[in-house]
């Protein structure tokens, strides 16, 4: 049932709204560039869930890219059909797993959650860098550009302001200055949705690149953190854990296959749109119909823009984002157990795959289990 009791739609909550673009816009960003997506589709569906979550849980609930897929996207190069086939994977089984959230989360390790996070992190990251380090050395689009980008990220997140929508758009001025031909080429068109469904080797690379390790970080973060951050900040509208697990696997079902990206919501997003002012669902809701307008309105400009959007922005912007994922994982390192998952999975992430990550973090966490059992 949909309630907008409470909800308020002020310029401190659109203000706190912007607080999770953070990491929505350089994932965003860097997936179009990355698998030729239809950025116009992918910001409607996006605003449509922004909207939706407001209305159904009056609270500043993210919608955010589910960062495993996105870092394998970016990363190591899964292909649209393979993302599609992940998200639609993650939605069918967050609603089959739904009413057993709970017994998950005193399955799964929080150090292998936390090592998946900083692999990830740590592969955006060098990602990032290795766009910085093709750039010549000066002008609009190099390295020494970069390292101002860098210092004025820094300068402007360290006073908790949304830096990263702003410097996005100075983005778009630095363009026109690099290459103003890019601006010639722009066309209205409305943006394209298409009804994509994998081939059955593309299922299989969705679940074992994409969704195996992505499971485990959207239980526990998406679902089972923000819940318990939603209880912390709004006492008495507190959310079940199966309601949010719906939530998420619905949006995938419905959104993916028509051109969106794998989307869940999360704790770290929460907690930036509260700091920023956030605090009923008419701060999403704001940003969902401001999402939509943009996609329809300049999503094909988007297209050709993002096309030729300089890396010396965009290649900070990744950075910043890879290094605030990687944080995530800094409650788990004060015990050697903790530790050594983490530093076994993001290794196994670093040399090999997130799959493979998540694999290597559970078998060193079963390990320890084994061990902890027989000094019993």
């Amino acid at each position: 049932m949909i309630n907008t009791k409470g909800t308020r739609f002020t310029w401190m909550e659109f203000s706190g709204s912007l607080g999770d673009l953070g990491l929505f816009i350089p994932l965003v960003a860097a997936m179009t560039v990355a698998c030729d997506l239809n950025i116009g589709a992918v910001l409607i569906l996006a605003g449509v869930m922004n909207v939706v979550t407001g209305l159904m849980f009056r609270q500043p609930i993210p919608v955010q890219p589910m960062k495993a897929i996105a870092a394998v996207v970016i990363t190591e190069s899964l292909l649209p059909f393979e993302m599609v086939a992940a998200g639609i994977i993650m939605g069918v089984l967050l609603i089959i797993l739904s009413g057993y959230i709970d017994r998950i989360n005193e399955t799964i390790p929080k150090a292998v959650v936390r090592g998946i996070q900083m692999g990830v992190g740590l592969k955006l990251v060098l990602k990032g860098i290795s766009w910085v380090r093709a750039l010549p050395l000066l002008g609009w689009d190099s390295v020494v550009f970069a390292l101002v980008v860098a210092v004025v990220l820094w300068f402007l997140l360290s006073r908790n302001i949304p830096a990263l929508l702003y410097v996005f758009i100075a983005g778009f001025i630095v363009l026109y200055f690099k290459q103003p031909e890019a601006y010639a080429s722009v066309t209205f068109g409305w943006p394209v949705f298409s009804f994509d469904w994998p081939r059955p080797s593309e299922w299989v690379n969705g679940f074992y690149k994409g969704a195996l390790a992505q499971l485990p970080v959207t239980v526990l973060n998406s679902v089972i953190a923000v819940c318990a951050l939603s209880a912390q900040y709004f006492p008495n509208e507190k959310i079940s854990p199966k309601r949010m697990a719906l939530s998420v696997g619905l949006m995938n079902i419905f959104c993916v296959p028509l051109g969106g990206i794998p989307t869940c919501h999360g704790a770290g997003g929460l907690a930036a749109q509260y700091r920023f002012g956030a605090r009923t669902g008419g701060s999403v809701i704001m940003l969902g119909f401001l999402k939509i307008v943009a996609g329809l309105l300049f999503g094909a400009a988007l297209i050709v823009l993002l096309q030729n959007y300089p890396m010396a922005i965009l290649g900070p912007m990744l950075i910043f984002a890879g290094v605030e994922l990687a944080k995530s994982a800094r409650d788990v390192l004060v015990e050697t157990k903790g530790l050594v998952i983490v530093i076994v999975s993001a290794a196994a992430i670093l040399g090999v795959n997130t799959a493979v990550g998540f694999l290597a973090g559970s078998l060193t966490a079963f390990i320890f289990y084994l061990n902890e059992r027989k000094l019993k």
